[in-house]
């Protein structure tokens, strides 16, 4: 056994009675333990993949979010596969690199670059521009860092995104350099690909959130797209957010870092403000021959026409020479409906839930039970007329249909995700998040129901809303219209309108401070049963000034929000954890304990 339990190797370990799986983090001759030490019953494998830096990494993510180190592990290290741990990992080819050549019109991209060529570490957050090939730029940073004998990792919101830089990564670099870290492989091919970057057979590693924790050798850059995207938070204890590990993962091991998106977060913002990172962004003259934005409102929402003449008139113009992409933020055909009449909203008479349409040909039925309406009657006028205020993006589609007669129109949703489309004069109709990406870009970008988005009761909704249109809106071609359909003195789309997104994050970023809200504070939400929450207030020892707010009913449950300024974030962090550590010796009922949630 002492040939095999290495530093990183898997083991057994008999606790509280029972086998458990564990990993050695260090071998020593002596202990500073004064307790009784327990033997190991069995190395599972002498492989080592519990690499340093990511056992450090653990322990600091454990304190930061007032979770367990073994809750971190296993987000970090994936499960065994016997058999793919049995097969070598071929080494990586010679490396051809190519100069980079997307990143032109980005101010101060050429002496990040050059640095990162250098083998220096520079930090930078990135705005970029609308019709920028995002994916060949990363791929140029990526490239550019691990030129200079360093690995990349690479982390993106979905496996759309990591098919693109995977894509990007192959023209520039060639096979044979890089794997990719998602889920949807299968545990074997994971568990592969893990290996190949936890034995240096590979030092480029692009995926979604849990490959944040990936062993790269030599890391030298760590690279986030699109860092408000709510994929990027872990919803499994304890919630870290893929921007949070990255950063630390930057500051413990002296790497570069690249925080990119066309939108830009709160948190973002921070790190320019705060002088952690510099700016990449595109002059304002660039931005104007990119792309030109309008808002035009509402012709009367309630009564009247859903598409105003002016995205009418966007829609016909680009169908001239491509494909047009109109954004809805709803799937499905209808997904509320109301009286024709008197405009209350239409109930379930089973249970009171609300009704929705599923297409033009059938009856409505409720969203929650399911039960079927066929001779609804308003309880308030007696009408037996529906309409739909809200109206998804097959109904849109429907109504596209009929507008634009004899034009293809295509549908996109998270039910039914259209990858790409070519560059034929179609209509896409997509949700949020399910746009496709055009081959040569969209001649125009409709944004319909702003109003919809931004009545989100939510601290990030304004935030969020934008994000969503700029996202959408880059995907045009050079010289494209965007048309947004909402109020056009809303901060939002005026920051969508002059293509600001660093503007509308410094304001967020003053208007949170003077509110006490993050990134000027941190955050704390413990919920639970009220009898455990009683318990928490009880034994918790919080930093001095810390507020506490509630508790507060949710659905089932009850919270407690805790907030402190953000220089005392460790403390709160660490005040948190305690008391997760005396709850778990003496067996109290569980409580939910979430540090910077994304949503309160």
């Amino acid at each position: 056994m002492a040939e095999t339990a290495v530093p990183g190797a898997r083991v057994k370990v008999r606790f509280a009675g029972q086998d458990v799986d564990g990993f050695v983090v260090e071998r020593a001759a002596e202990t500073d333990h004064t307790g009784r030490l327990q033997p190991l019953r069995r190395v599972v494998s002498p492989e080592p993949v519990l690499a340093p830096e990511v056992a450090a990494l653990s322990a600091t993510l454990a304190r930061t979010y007032a979770g367990a180190r073994s809750d971190v592990l296993r987000l970090a290290v994936p499960p065994r596969h016997a058999t793919a741990e049995k097969a070598a990992s071929a080494p990586a080819p010679a490396l051809d690199v190519v100069p980079p050549s997307t990143w032109g019109e980005v101010e101060h991209a050429d002496a990040f670059l050059r640095r990162l060529a250098a083998g220096e570490s520079p930090r930078a957050v990135w705005s970029a521009a609308p019709a920028d090939d995002w994916p060949a730029m990363v791929a140029d940073a990526v490239a550019a860092a691990y030129a200079s004998g360093r690995g990349v990792l690479v982390c993106v919101p979905d496996r759309r995104d990591v098919t693109r830089v995977d894509t990007a990564l192959l023209a520039l670099v060639g096979e044979g350099h890089h794997v990719c870290l998602t889920a949807d492989g299968g545990p074997a091919a994971r568990y592969r690909d893990f290996l190949a970057v936890s034995r240096g057979a590979r030092r480029i590693v692009v995926g979604t959130r849990s490959a944040a924790f990936a062993p790269v050798h030599d890391l030298g850059l760590v690279v986030i797209w699109d860092d408000g995207d709510d994929l990027h938070a872990e919803p499994r204890a304890p919630y870290p957010h893929t921007r949070e590990v990255l950063l630390a993962r930057a500051e413990q091991q002296g790497t570069a870092a690249l925080l990119g998106g066309v939108a830009r977060t709160p948190e973002a913002h921070q790190l320019l403000a705060t002088g952690w990172a510099h700016e990449l962004a595109t002059p304002r003259d660039v931005l104007r021959r990119r792309v030109r934005v309008e808002v035009v409102p509402a012709e009367d929402r309630q009564v009247g026409t859903r598409i105003p003449r002016a995205a009418y008139d966007a829609i016909r113009r680009g169908l001239a020479s491509g494909p047009v992409l109109v954004q809805t933020p709803r799937a499905g055909y209808a997904a509320s409906l109301a009286c024709d009449t008197c405009r209350t909203p239409a109930r379930c008479t089973a249970c009171s839930g609300p009704l929705v349409l599923g297409g033009p040909t059938v009856p409505p039925h409720c969203r929650w039970c399911a039960h079927v309406e066929s001779a609804w009657v308003c309880p308030t006028c007696g009408g037996r007329g529906l309409r739909a205020p809200v109206r998804g993006e097959a109904r849109t589609a429907e109504e596209l249909g009929r507008m634009f007669a004899g034009t293809t129109v295509r549908s996109s949703s998270g039910e039914r995700v259209v990858e790409q489309v070519g560059a034929s004069a179609d209509i896409v109709v997509a949700t949020v998040g399910a746009e496709p990406v055009a081959a040569e870009g969209y001649a125009a970008v409709v944004v319909l129901d702003t109003w919809l988005t931004l009545a989100r009761e939510d601290l990030r909704a304004d935030e969020e809303a934008l994000r969503r249109w700029l996202n959408a809106a880059a995907l045009v071609r050079p010289g494209g219209h965007v048309v947004a359909v909402g109020d056009p003195s809303h901060p939002a789309l005026q920051a969508l309108v002059r293509w600001d997104p660093a503007g509308f994050a410094r304001r967020e970023v003053a208007e949170r401070a003077q509110a006490h809200l993050p990134p000027a504070a941190r955050i704390a939400t413990v919920t639970g049963d009220i009898g455990a929450l009683d318990d928490v207030l009880h034994l918790l020892d919080p930093p001095e000034g810390t507020e506490v707010l509630g508790p507060v009913a949710l659905a089932d449950e009850h919270r407690v929000v805790l907030r402190v300024p953000r220089r005392h974030g460790d403390e709160l962090s660490a005040a948190l954890g305690d008391l997760q550590r005396v709850r778990s010796a003496r067996k109290l009922d569980p409580v939910r304990v979430q540090v910077d949630p994304l949503s309160i």
